[in-house]
C-alpha cells in the first residue's frame, strides 16, 4: 500500500507544475467572481469559463469528460454537484456552487466555490458557512503521513456543529497529471480512509458537500449528471486542491480577491 502511495510523490518540479495549474485556476475564479449576480444565466457563466481558459491557450477539463458537455459545473440552491450550465438566470436569493478545473500544461487543478445571490436567507448563509469552515478545517487537520480520514473527522464535526449532514456519495481525490486518480478522500471517516495516508508530494483536492436537511443524494436520471438532495433542501461545497508538502499542507488554488480562512458570509 504504502509503495503504490509514494508512486505519487511529485518531484519538485512537478509540484512546480501544479502550482502554476492552481495559479491558473484560481486566477479565472477571481475573473468570475465579481460577474456572478443576479440575472446571468448559468450558461453565460460556462461561456465566460470556456473564453478566458483557451484565451490563456489552457483547456477546461470538464469539457468532454466522460461525455460531460460544459466547461464547468453550476449548482444551484438544492443541486448538490455536477449541475449543468444551460438557460437558468440567477436571481435574487440563489446559492450557486461553480466547479473549474483547468489543464495547464498537462497538470489539473481543481476548486469551486459557492456564491450568494443578493439577499439570501439565513439558512442558505448558514449551510454556506458550513461548507467553507469544513473545508478549512479538513485542510488545517492535515500534516505529512497522517490518513485519509482526518478530513472526514473534521468535516463531520464541523458540520454536527451546525446541524448539517455530509454527503457521502460523492467525495474528494487525488489529482495531477489524470483528473482523478488515487486516493479517494471521503469527507466522512471509513474503513479504507482510516488505512490510506497522504505521503509528502501529494495532490488532492478537499470538497466537502454539505446539507441543510438529509444527507441522501438522488441522480437525474435525465442527463445522468445533476445531483440533488432527496429532500429538495440547500447544499453547498467549496473545493481546493492541496499539496502535501514536507512541513503541511499547501492550498494550490488560493484567489487573490477570494474569501481565505476566517472569512464570514
Amino acid at each position: 500500500m504504502l509503495q503504490n502511495l509514494r508512486k505519487l510523490q511529485l518531484t519538485e518540479s512537478q509540484r512546480d507544475s501544479m502550482r502554476r495549474a492552481g495559479r491558473f485556476n484560481a486566477q479565472l475564479m477571481d475573473y468570475l467572481r465579481p460577474q456572478i449576480v443576479a440575472g446571468i444565466s448559468t450558461g453565460e457563466i460556462d461561456r465566460l469559463v470556456y473564453d478566458y481558459t483557451t484565451k490563456h491557450k489552457h483547456q477546461p477539463a470538464t469539457l468532454g469528460y466522460l461525455g460531460y458537455t460544459k466547461s464547468c459545473c453550476t449548482s444551484v440552491n438544492d443541486v448538490i454537484c455536477h449541475g449543468i450550465p444551460n438557460d437558468y438566470v440567477l436571481k435574487d436569493g440563489d446559492i450557486i456552487n461553480v466547479d473549474i478545473t483547468s489543464i495547464v500544461d498537462g497538470w489539473h487543478a481543481d476548486q469551486s466555490e459557492t456564491y450568494l445571490v443578493g439577499s439570501v436567507s439565513e439558512e442558505a448563509r448558514a449551510v454556506t458557512q458550513c461548507a467553507f469552515d469544513a473545508m478549512h478545517a479538513a485542510i488545517a487537520a492535515l500534516q505529512p503521513g497522517c490518513t485519509v480520514s482526518v478530513i472526514g473527522d473534521a468535516v463531520v464535526a464541523e458540520a454536527a456543529r451546525y446541524g448539517f449532514s455530509v454527503v457521502k456519495e460523492y467525495v474528494g481525490h487525488g489529482l495531477g497529471r489524470r483528473f482523478h486518480q488515487y486516493p479517494n478522500v471521503p469527507h466522512f471517516p471509513d474503513r479504507k480512509s482510516r488505512q490510506d495516508r497522504i505521503l509528502p508530494g501529494m495532490c488532492f483536492t478537499v470538497e466537502p458537500m454539505i446539507n441543510v436537511g438529509t444527507r441522501l443524494t438522488k441522480l437525474d436520471t435525465r442527463d445522468n449528471w445533476t445531483v440533488t438532495t432527496r429532500d429538495g433542501k440547500l447544499s453547498a461545497q467549496f473545493e481546493h486542491s492541496v499539496l502535501m508538502r514536507e512541513d503541511g499542507p499547501e492550498i494550490l488554488t488560493q484567489c487573490d480577491a477570494g474569501p481565505r480562512l476566517g472569512h464570514r458570509f
